[in-house]
């Protein structure tokens, strides 16, 4: 069986995005923009993580061509707030078959848009982020398959291919970057893309997660050494991020292993999201996130890498 990146590199239009130094970013040595603005034609790194669980849920087969080929009449299901779904339903009309996506209450109409544009059926549940998780869930019957981006006990495989797809954004770092960085800068949610970045360096970097203020769901269970859930009513810019349980399978691993954890108010993503535009970086909110949050950790690191999780 390949690993993530030669899959991808199956993929019609894979080309590694852009790691782009800026260093004036924090004033120290070296930093470094990952720029996931611009994956397969969509604003987000998504499309590794769903793209990979597909191969592995539906084939394995070694190449996107072989998938496509061999792929059987099913329904891909999943909730979303907001880049996954949209990633899903690009697959799923690559691949030809029918995508069904679970959105919570609040997402921007455009974003909803977005989704429906990719040939999807869009079903608004009025709920926060994890409801919509769990509603999605218990709707999957006959051909619908589930490609969920969080874990829970009892639905643990899929989720642990999307980890493993997002590896491939870091393998592209390891070649970009001329060494090892000090401190990978990660925006989080359900944690999954941080499970990856952890898993990928184990211990070579150091890594900081960037959660909002309103939905900090890793930085409440670090604080309680256990997982909890945080209310995630409020809104925030950073829509991609408004999650409030931690993924069960992304838990022990940044438990173990995550070196700090910070929040950001939307006022700080929106400032660090100007000066990124300034630099010819179209990071969103959540991709903005990260210089956001190096700035409020103010960690001592003499290279840095920004992983901006979106464009705008």
């Amino acid at each position: 069986m390949p690993n993530t990146v030669d899959f991808h590199r199956s993929m019609p239009g894979y080309a590694p995005t852009p790691l782009i130094e800026v260093p004036e970013l924090l004033g120290v040595g070296s930093v470094w923009v990952k720029d996931e603005s611009n994956r397969f034609g969509l604003p987000a790194f998504k499309v590794l993580g769903a793209s990979w669980a597909v191969n592995q849920a539906l084939g394995p087969a070694r190449t996107f061509a072989e998938l496509a080929a061999d792929i059987k009449d099913v329904t891909l299901v999943t909730a979303t707030d907001g880049n996954h779904g949209r990633a899903l339903a690009y697959l799923a009309r690559t691949l030809g078959v029918a995508a069904r996506i679970y959105v919570p209450a609040g997402l921007p109409e455009p974003t909803v848009q977005a989704i429906r544009d990719e040939g999807a059926t869009v079903i608004d549940t009025g709920r926060p982020y994890d409801d919509a998780v769990q509603l999605a869930a218990g709707t999957v019957d006959g051909d619908d398959v589930l490609i969920q981006d969080t874990a829970w006990p009892g639905y643990e495989a899929v989720p642990r291919w999307i980890v493993a797809g997002y590896d491939t954004l870091f393998s592209e770092i390891d070649e970009q970057h001329p060494g090892i960085p000090e401190l990978v800068v990660v925006p989080t949610g359900v944690g999954s893309l941080l499970q990856s970045a952890l898993e990928h360096y184990r211990g070579r970097a150091k890594v900081l997660a960037v959660e909002p203020t309103t939905a900090a769901c890793v930085g409440a269970s670090l604080k309680a050494g256990r997982p909890v859930s945080v209310d995630t009513s409020a809104p925030t810019i950073m829509a991609g991020l408004n999650c409030g349980t931690v993924s069960s399978i992304a838990w022990p691993t940044i438990r173990d292993h995550l070196d700090a954890a910070v929040t950001v108010t939307d006022d700080q993503a929106h400032a660090a999201m100007k000066v990124l535009h300034a630099h010819n970086i179209p990071a969103g909110p959540c991709g903005a996130a990260a210089l956001a949050g190096a700035r409020a950790a103010a960690l001592p690191a003499s290279s840095v890498v920004l992983i901006s999780t979106e464009g705008r």
